[in-house]
């Protein structure tokens, strides 16, 4: 994984307790998710960060001793997980993958994590902004599991907030008089 403070160790941490708690929720094979959540960042930085880190866990999985049918699980919710990928998720497993890096992508977390990322990238506010209408604002469209909806929509709604008021400051429609 890349030293990218919006893609951090923590980054991942967060993911995987949100992807355990739907995967507890909506029945999935928590062991798949587990690992993927751990490792879907692993080619942070690299083109394409998706399907290499499915290229990356396929070969330290077997290495590791997993199985190929384990192994081929775990590289396809990384290869399906990111917004970026293009790739529809197509297990409940990648679903939960996906929809939780995309629930840390939202809320006071994911305005947190934005700014971090345009800072990485010597983008300024106004690109920042234009992030959340061109990625941040989408996210809660594009969450499979009723569990992942529940959790978004409070981030989502947040996100909504902070975006209408940040606009407003930057056009200075919020001076009185």
């Amino acid at each position: 994984m890349g030293c990218y403070a919006s893609h951090d160790v923590d980054h991942v941490e967060r993911v995987k307790r949100i992807a355990l708690f739907l995967a507890e929720r909506e029945g999935a094979n928590v062991g798949i998710v587990e690992k993927a959540a751990e490792m879907h960042d692993i080619a942070r930085g690299k083109p394409d960060h998706a399907a290499e880190g499915a290229r990356m866990a396929r070969k330290i999985l077997i290495a590791e001793g997993y199985d190929d049918e384990f192994a081929e699980s775990v590289a396809s919710c990384i290869e399906t997980h990111s917004f970026s990928s293009g790739k529809t998720p197509e297990s409940l497993e990648a679903w939960i993958l996906s929809d939780a890096d995309k629930l840390d992508a939202m809320g006071a977390i994911g305005v947190a994590r934005a700014f971090l990322f345009s800072r990485e990238g010597g983008r300024g506010i106004e690109e920042t902004i234009k992030h959340f209408e061109d990625k941040l604002l989408k996210l809660y469209g594009m969450l499979h599991t009723q569990t992942a909806k529940k959790i978004g929509f409070e981030r989502h709604r947040f996100l909504e907030e902070f975006y209408a008021q940040i606009k407003r400051e930057l056009e200075f429609k919020d001076l009185m008089g």
